[in-house]
């Protein structure tokens, strides 16, 4: 197995390439309120030459009551096109701390047929550090079109989530922190209960990476199967809205398993629902 991801490209690799055509750089950044970062303004103070932003909270279903839903295909192509990025572009994602926000933004581009989609290792922040180019001038839109060609096997819905509750037929990793899943801490959103599915595995996003790359392929597997996953068993991925979940389905296809599908309204959804059940501490 090779040591690191297929999907994640390094920064020497994208710097060489960024005057190359039919390439599209994506700043994926989205921060949680405790993070106190503003990824819009940080992205007009300073981005990789040639970035579009994709703003995490506008790319969304409009007629769904829950954060960062999925849009539907033909509202994707909307956004996306208006972002100048082709189907068959090589996308690039990155975000500031390097594996937070941007895996969302890679499963969408995935689950709607875009097929060379990217990661960049480190993200923003250590690109700027490395002294790598960046600038704050607009990037200029020209003129594309973007086909989608929806996945929907890969999205969980709340029908499909209460069947594998109630029959164990696949597992659950949730990537929220460990203290808002145990149900030790709040959730951050009012009316939304503490606690996770049960079943669940806890699995935070902030353990399959470090120093903003993700971990190498084989510390992920030991770290995916020691949070109690089997690889060689479905899983479906889940977090607080439905971003940081993708975190994990990125784990899991660098490690060559597919047979995975993200939850999109996440504890959003389930934490706020009177008819769920819900488990506390660690199991």
């Amino acid at each position: 197995m090779s040591e690191k991801s297929p999907f994640v490209v390094s920064a020497d690799w994208l710097e060489e390439r960024l005057h190359e055509p039919g390439l599209s750089i994506v700043d994926g950044s989205w921060y949680l309120p405790a993070q106190g970062r503003d990824a819009k303004a940080e992205f007009e103070a300073a981005h990789i030459p040639r970035a579009v932003f994709f703003d995490h909270d506008l790319v969304v279903d409009p007629d769904s009551d829950l954060p960062h839903a999925l849009p539907a295909p033909l509202t994707f192509e909307r956004f996306v096109n208006s972002m100048g990025i082709s189907d068959d572009d090589t996308i690039v994602v990155y975000d500031g701390p390097g594996f937070f926000s941007a895996p969302r933004v890679w499963w969408m581009f995935r689950v709607m047929g875009a097929e060379k989609v990217y990661l960049l290792d480190g993200g923003f922040d250590r690109w700027r550090a490395e002294g790598r180019p960046v600038t704050d001038a607009p990037t200029k839109i020209a003129p594309t079109t973007f086909i989608s060609n929806f996945d929907e096997s890969r999205v969980a819905s709340l029908a499909d989530m209460r069947r594998i509750v109630e029959t164990g037929k696949a597992q659950i990793a949730d990537a929220r922190p460990a203290g808002r899943f145990t149900g030790a801490e709040p959730e951050p959103r009012p009316g939304v209960r503490s606690g996770h599915m049960p079943g669940a595995r806890n699995v935070p996003t902030t353990t399959l990476s470090k120093g903003g790359s993700l971990l190498p392929l084989d510390r992920l597997r030991a770290h995916l199967e020691s949070a109690g996953l089997d690889l060689d068993r479905p899983v479906v991925t889940s977090c607080g809205s439905g971003v940081t979940a993708a975190a994990i389905t990125f784990a899991l296809e660098s490690l060559g398993h597919h047979d995975n599908r993200l939850y999109d309204g996440s504890w959003s959804e389930w934490g706020a629902r009177n008819d769920t059940p819900v488990a506390t501490g660690s199991e």
